[in-house]
């Protein structure tokens, strides 16, 4: 039988989305502008769009953080926009992905001995690296998807739980 919990206390709700919020947002700021750079240095300018759009939406989490940490909020409402951001942006990077398919840089991942293999058991190369790209991007969608949408409802529901702590707070 699952232990049952008492709810968390307005100020314990506090904390702890100001934790997940501030450790999601460094963690995307970083790795995405750590891709940002990387896109750069290949002069691939979607990658570095890309890259910075997310980086933008870690951005704004940490600026929420930094809301609430005030006192202020409608800090909530920068936290449930960044996660729907970031969503919308990979998504509709996904979608590019998807409808231009490009398996070239996949290629020299395979030796010659893997095509002869595939060969072998009836698999076209070609065929089976576009199966491996869609379902990469696929993977990636639903995971942005799930990660980012429960963060969004994680946030949402939270909002007067922090509202009253932060009016017990005095700010």
């Amino acid at each position: 039988m699952p232990a049952i919990h008492p709810p968390l206390l307005p100020v314990q709700a506090l904390r702890r989305v100001v934790r997940v919020a501030r450790l999601d947002g460094m963690v995307v700021l970083t790795l995405s502008g750590l891709f940002a750079l990387a896109c750069a240095a290949g002069h691939d300018e979607l990658g570095t769009i890309i890259g910075l759009l997310v980086a933008g939406a870690g951005a704004v989490e940490l600026h929420g953080v930094a809301l609430l940490r005030h006192g202020a909020e409608r800090g909530m409402r920068w936290l449930v926009m960044s996660q729907l951001l970031l969503l919308v942006v990979i998504l509709c990077y996904v979608g590019l992905l998807l409808t231009h398919i490009d398996t070239s840089t996949m290629k020299p991942l395979f030796t010659e001995a893997q095509r002869l293999q595939l060969a072998q058991a009836g698999m076209n190369f070609e065929h089976f690296l576009r199966m491996i790209y869609i379902a990469g991007c696929a993977i990636v969608g639903v995971g942005t998807l799930i990660y980012q949408g429960g963060l969004a409802i994680f946030y949402h529901r939270r909002r007067a739980v922090v509202a009253e702590a932060l009016k017990g707070s005095g700010h």
